[in-house]
């Protein structure tokens, strides 16, 4: 995500989100770390649901290979 996505998403001015990296070195560090962590399970729940997918096409298939 770049620094405009950011400051879009936050519905803010790019300036002001270099602004708070400058001056409220915190409020950035917490933000980055929060869009991190969000990105982080978005990216877990695809995989679970990619998981759940296989398993459910291995039930089908095993099921199949025993008629």
């Amino acid at each position: 995500m770049t620094q405009r996505d950011i400051a879009g998403y936050l519905n803010i001015d790019r300036t002001t989100l270099y602004n708070w990296k400058k001056s409220k070195p915190n409020l950035y560090k917490t933000l980055m770390l929060g869009l991190m962590v969000d990105e982080i399970i978005e990216k877990n729940e695809k995989s679970l649901n990619e998981l759940k997918e296989l398993k459910e096409s291995f039930l089908q298939l095993k099921t199949t290979q025993k008629q």
